[in-house]
């Protein structure tokens, strides 16, 4: 196939002649362009259909998500541990809870077992003799102590932090008496001062 300039150097046309066939040729050479216009515009028109589908089915999904209601897998905070008469003196491990609740006497509280620091379950541990501590401004004798076996920090008696990384005290919780069935009603979503203490 011959070039246009090869066209443009052939014999028998005038030189007007032969630019005038070169620019009709150039120009039919450009005949696809509103072909390719219309590719285009297509392909956009497309794009943009696809765009505002996905968008309304995001909108029907989050419709959707929203009729069926949320189910919360966690342990209920607000439980009950039993009458005050299943409780010995001293401290009860609910390991599954990770709670120790107290009886003394006619009274009960309820200590958070988990470590203050990174949450570790702390060990009660029995003092071989008592042992006279002060701690905000009050002086007791106490029976026992906590230790977290993770990273060594300890706690007094009352649960108040002495030694290792722990930042502050174990928690307490409010305590109740049913009034169904007279049992302890523990809610570990109160937290309360280390001086709450329920007398039954």
């Amino acid at each position: 196939m011959k070039s246009w300039f090869d066209r443009f150097k052939s014999k028998g046309e005038s030189e007007q002649a032969k630019l005038e066939r070169i620019k009709a040729e150039i120009l039919a050479g450009d005949a696809d362009a509103p072909a390719r216009k219309t590719s285009r515009r297509s392909f956009l028109a497309r794009l943009g259909v696809g765009a505002t589908l996905v968008g309304l089915a995001g909108q029907a999904l989050a419709y959707l998500r929203a009729l069926k209601p949320n189910v919360l897998y966690e342990e209920p905070q607000k439980f009950k541990v039993g009458t005050p008469d299943q409780f010995g003196e001293g401290g009860k491990f609910l390991e599954e809870r990770r709670l120790f609740v107290f009886k003394e006497r006619s009274t009960f509280y309820a200590v958070s077992a988990a470590c203050t620091h990174l949450g570790c379950t702390v060990k009660m541990q029995k003092l071989n003799q008592p042992k006279k501590v002060k701690t905000r401004q009050r002086e007791f004798e106490e029976q026992y102590e906590f230790h977290c076996p993770c990273h060594g920090s300890k706690y007094y008696g009352d649960g108040t932090n002495y030694a290792g990384p722990a930042p502050r005290p174990l928690d307490y919780f409010k305590l109740e008496v049913s009034p169904d069935d007279g049992q302890i009603i523990v809610d570990m979503a109160q937290v309360v001062d280390q001086n709450f203490r329920l007398t039954v």
